[in-house]
């Protein structure tokens, strides 16, 4: 929960010969995405989420529902949150008791969810079409992105589209060691009617949690 990866595709070149180049293709493709994203007022998306070692053995495996609202969001795993105002980032843990408090910040190294879904890509990566694959039964196009900020915890960034739909279908965020955080979106509706309330932390409506403002 401290940090929350979006991302996805597989390395099909090596990192070298790929770290400079911006592939029209990909981004006439990336675009679309973003542009359809764009284009909705909110969005609410139910996903599925893995933690996969460098093996490819899943670690955890959890469900969970996202509400974006600009640059607004409010991620939900069972009772785990992250809740943000566009200014400001909460991340509650019940099981601590505990919410931590940060800035949000666009150059942070972690993708927020309007990273992935807008054209995030333009500034922080290099990116390249490798060709179509098969995710759950659908065709789908997979974009690779690598950070041009080798400062970043993460090695590259793996995007399965659906083209026909403009639609990310699954991301996946490599990390340097291996590990895989595998994101796979189940279900997604636009312009859903949201509440400004629920993009903001109300310590009263949690009685006990200790507040760690590390801003």
């Amino acid at each position: 929960m401290k940090r929350f990866y979006l991302s996805g595709l597989l390395l099909m070149m090596s990192f070298l010969a790929f770290s400079q180049q911006k592939d029209p293709k990909a981004k006439a493709l990336l675009d679309a995405v973003s542009n359809k994203f764009k284009s909705y007022s909110t969005v609410l998306a139910n996903f599925s989420y893995q933690i996969q070692n460098s093996a490819g053995k899943t670690l955890s495996q959890k469900k969970g529902t996202i509400n974006m609202k600009g640059s607004r969001y409010n991620i939900a795993f069972g009772n785990n949150k992250i809740i943000s105002d566009g200014k400001t980032v909460w991340n509650y843990d019940p099981s601590a008791k505990e919410v931590t408090v940060n800035n949000a910040n666009n150059s942070e190294k972690t993708i927020t969810p309007q990273k992935l879904f807008t054209n995030f890509y333009d500034k922080d990566f290099a990116y390249s079409l490798s060709g179509e694959k098969t995710v759950g039964g659908k065709k789908v196009q997979e974009v690779v992105l690598l950070p041009t900020d080798k400062s970043k915890p993460f090695s590259k960034v793996l995007l399965y589209i659906d083209k026909a739909a403009n639609s990310i279908i699954s991301a996946n965020v490599v990390e340097k060691n291996g590990n895989k955080y595998v994101y796979t979106v189940n279900s997604l509706k636009p312009n859903v009617a949201m509440s400004d309330a629920q993009f903001s932390f109300n310590k009263a409506n949690y009685p006990g949690v200790e507040v760690v403002d590390l801003r």
